[in-house]
């Protein structure tokens, strides 16, 4: 148990009311965008779950899968809604569980929250129509109609380099007045967006980075934590960034972020998941595969992240 864990974040917002206000309280710190474990091409079921128990003793303070990280373009129907009720099932309570439920079927999205719904989420993670480009009303119409089809709180996930569409802020601030809808994922990394975003939705509008690299300035800025691509591998130094950010301790929370860059940076040097499956392979979490049309990192990738897993004390 880290000695400076602090008190949740607890949000209170007139427009989200009822089941949104009460997951906002946990939806604060460092979140992990799960990877999906396989062994010969099947998903790792045991592995999985205990790597879910590991991520909690290890301190993080949610779980979110079936994210971009946990290759829920490639898996099927079933499978995806597998690890999330294996995710639920592992976790227990012990911390809040996001399960990414987006695609660029209203239809099929509502379907998958549904299934997350049902499994006992506490919220899930919506994103953009990709490759459809919906127009700003699409994209309205889109997260109502799932507001209104599920009573499930919603996490907006805004990612315009995988899906090719950018949510506007004035976009955002309709989308924010939804019931169910508490808070984004913000994965723009622009330098002002989650200032907009307070201006536009209101200071408790939860807002997570989706970039390891640019957490510390979204927290400066009034953001709540981040969806991790880099807890898969380092979930104590994650989730004690944040916690030194949450105690005022600023300068340990930037020495923290320091270290960790290089592993940020390792990371996204090839198409995620990729180098961060390979780096979880090599501390024994699954066997490093991803499925194509992903394909396992070069070797001067390979040779960057175990590099870096040395640098922050992974590796020997």
């Amino acid at each position: 148990m880290l000695s400076d864990r602090a008190a949740p974040y607890v949000a209170r917002s007139p427009a989200n009311e009822g089941n949104g206000a009460m997951t906002a309280e946990r939806l604060r710190g460092s979140f992990v965008a799960l990877i999906t474990l396989f062994r010969d091409g099947k998903i790792d079921e045991k592995g999985y779950q205990d790597f879910v128990n590991w991520q909690i003793e290890q301190g993080t303070h949610g779980l979110v899968p079936m994210g971009t990280t946990g290759e829920s373009p490639t898996l099927s129907h079933d499978e995806d809604m597998r690890v999330v009720r294996l995710c639920i099932e592992a976790a227990d309570g012990r911390a809040p569980v996001v399960a990414g439920t987006g695609s660029n079927s209203t239809d099929e999205c509502v379907m998958l929250t549904r299934n997350a719904r049902e499994a006992g989420a506490d919220a899930v993670l919506i994103v953009t129509g990709y490759y459809n480009k919906p127009t700003q009303e699409g994209l309205f119409q889109h997260f109502k109609a799932v507001n209104d089809a599920v009573d499930v709180p919603i996490l907006v996930y805004n990612i315009p380099g995988r899906t090719g569409v950018d949510i506007a802020p004035r976009t955002m601030r309709r989308i924010a007045a939804l019931p169910n809808v508490v808070g984004c994922k913000e994965s723009t990394a622009a330098a002002d967006r989650v200032s907009k975003q307070r201006y536009y939705c209101g200071e408790d509008f939860v807002q997570l980075s989706g970039e390891d690299a640019a957490v510390l300035g979204l927290l400066g800025m009034g953001g709540h934590g981040c969806i991790s691509v880099t807890g898969n591998l380092a979930p104590a130094l994650c989730s004690r960034m944040h916690e030194s950010w949450r105690n005022g301790k600023f300068e340990r929370a930037r020495d923290i972020q320091n270290r960790l860059m290089p592993l940020h940076e390792a990371l996204f040097s090839e198409t995620s998941p990729g180098p961060v499956k390979y780096g979880a392979g090599l501390l024994g979490w699954g066997d490093g595969t991803v499925r194509l049309p992903l394909a396992s990192p070069a070797p001067e990738t390979r040779a960057r992240v175990e590099e870096a897993m040395r640098g922050v004390g992974l590796l020997d």
